[in-house]
């Protein structure tokens, strides 16, 4: 989702209202929410689960039931959700069923990932956001990473540690397919594994028109975020990864 909203953190006023904010979005999660088993795979060899195609993703439980929170109706393109685990790796893999995708290319910086269609993973280390980290990777595997705290203070210098994340992609005339691999290590190092169980937001940007003056996207998630306009960037946007 776009972070390019203001936020002054030096002002009291801003202080008292993130508070506030902070408070009631915590109060307004779900006591029960989403969970999605992350299966641990079979006899597959990392290299073969990245593949698009791979016959390993028949093994784990496709996630298909993501919404439209401020738009009517359900979203008009279908969204595939998968992931898996082995010891050392979380894969996972969107499908997008969407025969108009937008993808923006200047410079080819990873900024320009927010200017047209993505798939977006957020993770958080507990349900305040008091630190979550957001990957938001588009048709052409372009990553725009960065680590945030609540509410909306970004670090987009961040980095994933080097050499712990892996994306590809691929576009057809059907859509386009992100697949890739965290490490579990660095999930770990980050404070964001704990118990087999990660705190994640699952998403969908679809871009309506390439506008570098003005967002044109419609937003799609796995869970219905408590929010009158659009905002994934509060706690209760985050379902539960579990891992098998």
């Amino acid at each position: 989702m776009n972070i390019s909203k203001a936020w002054d953190s030096k002002t009291t006023y801003c202080c008292r209202n993130s508070n506030k904010l902070r408070k009631k979005q915590t109060a307004l999660q779900s006591t029960t929410p989403k969970t999605y088993i992350v299966r641990r795979m079979g006899h597959y060899t990392p290299a073969e689960v990245i593949a698009h195609d791979s016959a390993s993703w028949a093994q784990a439980n496709a996630l298909e039931d993501f919404v439209f929170p401020w738009e009517p109706g359900k979203p008009p393109a279908a969204i595939t959700f998968r992931a898996l685990h082995d010891d050392q790796g979380l894969y996972w893999q969107f499908r997008v069923q969407d025969r108009d995708i937008k993808t923006y290319v200047n410079k080819n910086e990873k900024s320009e990932v927010l200017h047209g269609d993505r798939v977006e993973i957020f993770l958080c280390t507990d349900t305040t956001l008091s630190t979550y980290y957001g990957l938001e990777i588009d048709a052409l595997a372009r990553v725009y990473d960065y680590r945030a705290s609540y509410y909306r203070k970004f670090d987009s210098h961040w980095q994933w540690p080097s050499g712990q994340l892996r994306a590809s992609a691929r576009q057809d005339e059907d859509g386009y397919v992100v697949t890739g691999r965290i490490s579990l290590q660095s999930l770990a190092d980050l404070g964001l594994l704990a118990n087999g169980m990660l705190h994640c937001g699952l998403y969908r940007g679809r871009c309506m028109e390439i506008d570098l003056e003005k967002e044109a996207m419609q937003w799609i998630s796995w869970v219905t975020p408590a929010s009158a306009t659009p905002d994934f960037h509060i706690p209760s946007s985050f379902g539960i990864l579990q891992l098998e």
